[in-house]
């Protein structure tokens, strides 16, 4: 069965009248088709009873149908300049009690369905396609997993760039360059986080030269032509660290590696990040902890599922986060260490092998 075609039987199910999705990851998800995000309005129509069809402008047909879409046996249906795309939808689809928006349609498309089709309550393409997208298909975690060596072999130079006296926006600008030359499509994201700045999470890089005795969090990721993605931290040290620093990093290694090993079916979300905090809590440094243990990740670096306390969802096989926890001390230094994994029929899989332990560069 096709994705579309699952989408299709779940909107039946949920009891909506159709779902509207725009440019954007569940576009993406259902059709291949990576559209513009234009003002100009692309929708991909799945009514929960008839065939799926997509609006598209007329200048963007030919992009619509050398898509994977087309391969879908989707129906194009262009608009000119001077036609109103939200009325032709809501014509198409005909009077419905509710539509599913897609997640991050923008403010100014929503408003406008709303107008068109003022008796249907809007809700989220996401209560729909969230189970869909949340457990991976084999050839999902294929595409993962090549995420996960081509961030590997970024990680495996990271040493050779740290040295004290470089900025971190100098070793920043050399990572960037290394994921793209690794095999990612784009750069989403490069942390380095050097000494005291280490006990922001997501620390933007500044012109902080990096000295001798810094710990370092290097946080990295992009995504790959397949579109997934991938995301890495390690903990490196330009030269020897400081002592309490050694010490709780160890006690952090301990927790990522019990969080791992609570990764299985059956096992709710919560139970794996309270596998991870248990450790680091018994330590001392319970306030220090002040994240999640991790997220999901796939067409999204963040998505569904999301491993904190509260989520009591269970692991079933497919589904892929990251286990990332953290200790960061204000104003001295921090520490992280995440991995992606996949819960298994017998466990988890780690898509990251590079070393966990302390790295002194």
């Amino acid at each position: 069965m096709t994705r579309l075609a699952a989408l299709r039987e779940a909107t039946a199910a949920a009891g909506i009248g159709a779902l509207l999705l725009t440019p954007g990851p569940d576009l993406r998800y259902v059709t291949g088709y990576e559209a513009l995000p234009l003002e100009r309005l692309t929708c991909l129509v799945v009514p929960a009873a008839g065939e799926a069809f997509m609006v598209v402008p007329r200048l963007e047909l030919p992009a619509a149908e050398h898509s994977p879409a087309a391969r879908l046996g989707v129906e194009f249906v262009p608009w000119d300049e001077t036609d109103d795309p939200y009325a032709l939808v809501a014509r198409r689809i005909g009077p419905v009690a509710d539509v599913g928006l897609a997640d991050r349609m923008w403010a100014m498309q929503s408003l406008r369905f709303r107008d068109v089709l003022p008796e249907a309550r809007q809700l989220l393409a996401g209560s729909v396609l969230r189970d869909l997208r949340m457990t991976k298909s084999p050839a999902e975690v294929d595409a993962l997993r090549e995420a996960g060596a081509a961030i590997d072999a970024v990680h495996a130079l990271v040493p050779g760039l740290l040295k004290a006296g470089r900025t971190e926006r100098e070793v920043g600008r050399d990572i960037a360059e290394a994921i793209v030359a690794a095999g990612h499509e784009t750069v989403d994201f490069v942390i380095v986080a050097s000494g005291p700045n280490g006990a922001s999470p997501h620390h933007e890089l500044s012109q902080r030269v990096i000295q001798a005795g810094d710990p370092v969090v290097v946080d990295i990721g992009g995504r790959m032509p397949s579109g997934y993605c991938s995301d890495s931290t390690r903990t490196y040290s330009v030269g020897e660290p400081p002592a309490d620093f050694a010490a709780y990093y160890e006690i952090l290694r301990r927790a990522q590696d019990a969080a791992c090993a609570a990764v299985r079916p059956g096992v709710s979300c919560e139970s794996v990040d309270a596998a991870a905090r248990e450790v680091i809590t018994e330590a001392g440094y319970g306030e220090y902890f002040i994240h999640r243990t991790g997220h999901g990740i796939g067409l999204e670096t963040h998505e569904e599922p999301y491993i904190v306390a509260g989520n009591t969802e269970p692991l079933v096989p497919g589904h892929a986060f990251s286990v990332e926890p953290g200790v960061y001390l204000p104003g001295r230094h921090g520490a992280r260490i995440e991995d992606i994994v996949v819960c298994t029929p017998s466990g988890a899989e780690r898509l990251n092998v590079r070393p966990r332990e302390l790295v002194v560069v």
